[in-house]
């Protein structure tokens, strides 16, 4: 069976791991929790990149840090991941979904002052596949209605947007290390990126429980106490030491997954020249990060068989979300603004197909040759 993922390994995790559990510190914020944060915050050149137990964990962060109250409204697209929405809908707020772009699966800028009203409190994006949303117009349109704009890059860490990294474009970027991920900690991670300074001081107090324990260990008070509200927010070191194996190759990573989407998208190019299927689409200005790939088969029924076929031939393959605005709790915490005209139609032609680091060339090879000769016997 070639799995859909594999969880990255580059040969020195085990040796960080065993390093952290012999340290004195295996709690929040140690030695290598310090290192993953000063790494982020070079690379993406961010205020503060403070790390947390999940991508739900920074998205819910962001949503306290906004200061999001009972009849708020949040923006974003229906085809993403419940924790998107279940950060403001914890804090009381009303999801209004909007439709997505085709080409992208990424919210469709164009839809989005639409649905503002004076309830409206934020914009959140989602930078589905690691392919950036129209950024530009989004801040504008922020700017104009005095919104926040929270980026929603659990995928798209090292891809960016104009030559800016994914998630340092809006005032709060968050990010997942789930094992799926181009990198990991250990299974689960995330990381909460901070594009705006009047938000650093409390993003440090709601990730210690609402205490100003930060400072204390800074030497900036002489006691730390409860101040604010908050959780705890931190990520253990042992976790924080996995994922340091990873960004030391962080590039090496990349490159390799790069590499494993190139060659899956010109084997399989001749299927959609042959208009059988689609494949991803990269628009101008946005550089991606190998996080997926994936094809659009013609309906349903199609991927139905498809994924059947290819898990008959040992290929684990998979679709992905199911739009929130047509679940229960969608249909009870949310509201889809203006017509579905693609989001329902475009996420059941969808189809995943495996993506991991040190993926082999005849893995690959053989999930493009199942694929094209399942259209062969098919049309």
């Amino acid at each position: 069976m070639i799995p859909f993922n594999k969880p990255p390994y580059t040969g020195n995790e085990e040796k960080y791991v065993l390093e952290a559990i012999r340290s004195s510190k295996i709690c929040g914020d140690g030695e290598f929790a310090k290192r993953c944060q000063k790494w982020f915050e070079e690379r993406l050149n961010c205020k503060k990149a403070l790390l947390t137990p999940s991508c739900t964990h920074a998205l819910e962060m962001a949503a306290i840090l906004i200061d999001i109250h009972p009849g708020d409204e949040v923006i974003m697209p229906s085809y993403t991941f419940p924790s998107t929405a279940n950060a403001f809908v914890l804090r009381g707020a009303k999801i209004v979904f909007v439709d997505i772009r085709p080409d992208t699966m990424n919210i469709d800028e164009q839809k989005i002052e639409r649905a503002i009203t004076d309830k409206t409190k934020a914009i959140v994006p989602v930078h589905y596949a690691g392919v950036g949303c129209e950024m530009d117009t989004i801040m504008d349109i922020a700017s104009r209605y005095n919104l926040f704009v929270v980026e929603d890059a659990a995928q798209g860490m090292m891809s960016t947007y104009k030559g800016k990294p994914l998630g340092t474009i809006g005032h709060i970027g968050a990010y997942s290390f789930h094992e799926t991920k181009n990198f990991t900690s250990a299974g689960e991670g995330g990381l909460l990126s901070i594009n705006d300074e009047r938000f650093i001081d409390r993003a440090e107090i709601i990730r210690e429980k609402g205490t100003n324990r930060s400072q204390f260990f800074r030497g900036m008070v002489d006691k730390y106490t409860w101040v604010d509200i908050g959780s705890n927010y931190l990520m253990n070191d042992v976790s924080a030491a996995y994922l340091w194996g990873n960004l030391e190759k962080a590039d090496e990573i990349n490159q390799d997954r790069l590499r494993t989407w190139q060659k899956y998208y010109d084997g399989l190019k001749e299927l959609q020249d042959r208009g059988v299927i689609e494949l991803p689409t990269i628009p101008n200005g946005c550089v991606h990060n190998g996080h997926m790939f994936y094809i659009k088969v013609k309906d349903l029924e199609e991927r139905t068989a498809l994924l059947k076929y290819l898990k008959q031939h040992g290929i684990w393959a998979v679709f992905h979300y199911v739009p929130l605005h047509s679940s229960s709790a969608g249909l009870k915490y949310g509201r889809f603004d203006g017509e579905d005209i693609y989001t329902t139609k475009e996420s059941e032609r969808l189809i995943r197909l495996p993506m991991y680091y040190g993926m082999k060339d005849e893995e690959t090879e053989r999930v493009i040759e199942t694929v094209r000769r399942f259209f062969d016997d098919t049309k």
